[in-house]
């Protein structure tokens, strides 16, 4: 299909697909190639991923790769504050979807950690994430049209901290007014560095949003999803 008339910085990668599935397996082949790649030449990967609607298609495409899982650590960029059984949780959602065929035998890390919210879960989830191998190899984000992304919400009281390029802590817990939980999330300077980095958006209403956010690129706290519009972002769309 035609591109939109989309002004990206340079070298930013845009892909745009005819359709959900073809879009999905095209980041599932160069998600898995990275995490082959890592997996030869230092024995092990990483892989973060965002939950929602639009990544299931991509979640059931790359549990299909055949590549050593075992080798491979999975984890939420950003997780709503709900117990694991609850509809709205996205670890529910990885485990069912991603965890599953070849990808059965990654190794998960989960934020969702005991604490009646995020802020009482900050240190049990630091504690989980503490052998994580930074920089990240693979990170797949979305985007809301708030210009959020992961759970760096615009209107929440913590995101300047999380956004903050010195911020010291992995994690941080996110309490936006806009939104009905709680949630927890990768702070900034942790997703900012991926060795591959993956804007997964669907719908155009999100390019929309992406137009917006492609103004004023300066602006990160306006709209968070700016902090990651930068040389090496792949954008990967579908209608």
């Amino acid at each position: 299909m035609k591109m939109p008339d989309l002004a990206f910085p340079e070298g930013i990668d845009v892909r745009f697909g005819e359709n959900a599935d073809q879009v999905a397996l095209e980041l599932a082949d160069a998600v898995a190639g990275v995490l082959r790649t890592r997996i030869s030449e230092v024995g092990c990967a990483t892989l973060v991923v965002s939950g929602g609607s639009t990544p299931l298609p991509f979640f059931e495409a790359v549990s299909g790769k055949n590549l050593d899982w075992s080798c491979v650590t999975v984890l939420l960029a950003d997780e709503r504050w709900v117990d694991e059984n609850d509809p709205a949780s996205n670890t529910r959602l990885v485990k069912s979807t991603l965890l599953q065929h070849y990808a059965a035998d990654a190794h998960f890390l989960s934020l969702k950690q005991p604490g009646d919210t995020p802020a009482l879960g900050l240190a049990a989830a630091e504690a989980e994430l503490a052998g994580l191998a930074r920089p990240l190899d693979v990170l797949i984000v979305g985007m809301g049209s708030d210009g959020h992304t992961a759970s760096l919400f615009p209107d929440a009281p913590e995101l300047p901290a999380a956004m903050d390029p010195h911020c010291p802590e992995v994690v941080s817990a996110m309490t936006p007014p806009s939104q009905p939980h709680q949630r927890i999330t990768l702070t900034w300077p942790v997703l900012c560095d991926a060795r591959f980095t993956a804007l997964h958006i669907k719908g155009v209403d999100k390019l929309d949003t992406l137009q917006q956010a492609l103004h004023s690129p300066d602006d990160v706290l306006a709209m968070p999803v700016r902090g990651f519009l930068k040389p090496g972002l792949q954008v990967f769309w579908s209608p």
